[in-house]
């Protein structure tokens, strides 16, 4: 026996109907850095989507390795032009806990952006040592609306160069009313290896 809603099938046979949308996490892209300067994420760009196709969309970061001493890891958002300089406001805290067991829980106001057009870091002054990385995920909510702010929520585990770890909380919106269509990572200095997969949630 099926259940259907309004011509839907919502179950059928026990399964599931192929209309109804089941929230999965789906793979859009992978990107490898290797001495890079950038990575970036462009709707209709090699393959990446980055539109209304999901309600949002996460981007996780795996062993990002900064080449330079103490440089800061970044993101930024484009809206519809070519450069990386959506207006946002942001928030910024982090608790930390040092290898000679200092610790300390913050809120980071000259992290945090107001009204700015800047990167936005997600993790500063980290540690170059080869066994050292930076890794956590940004989710963007849907960044495709022409009504809305576009929200965003990061977190991230740090390897600062004291050396101590990070575990970084940032949180903001894009104040524009065009579409993001782009989101690049960085380090404020120099190069970084690192992998960064876009999935898109829902739809």
């Amino acid at each position: 026996m099926a259940v259907v809603s309004n011509g839907t099938t919502i179950i059928d046979a026990g399964a599931l109907g192929s209309g109804v949308a089941t929230g999965k996490m789906i793979l859009i892209k992978t990107l490898t850095a290797s001495n890079s300067s950038t990575l970036s994420f462009v709707d209709g760009a090699s393959s990446v989507v980055f539109d209304d196709t999901y309600d949002s969309y996460v981007f996780k970061f795996i062993n990002i390795h900064a080449d330079t001493d103490t440089a800061n890891w970044s993101f930024n958002f484009r809206d519809g032009a070519t450069a990386y300089d959506a207006t946002k406001t942001t928030s910024y805290f982090r608790a930390y806990h040092a290898e000679d067991n200092g610790t300390a829980f913050s809120y980071k106001s000259d992290k945090d952006i107001h009204q700015g057009t800047g990167f936005q870091e997600l993790g500063f002054s980290l540690h170059s040592d080869a066994d050292t990385s930076s890794n956590g995920e940004l989710t963007v909510y849907n960044p495709s609306s022409t009504t809305f702010v576009k929200h965003f929520i990061a977190r991230a585990s740090n390897g600062h160069s004291a050396p101590e770890v990070h575990d970084t909380f940032v949180a903001g919106y894009c104040n524009v009313t065009a579409a993001i269509d782009g989101v690049q990572f960085k380090m404020s200095t120099g190069t970084f290896d690192g992998v960064i997969k876009l999935y898109g949630i829902g739809g």
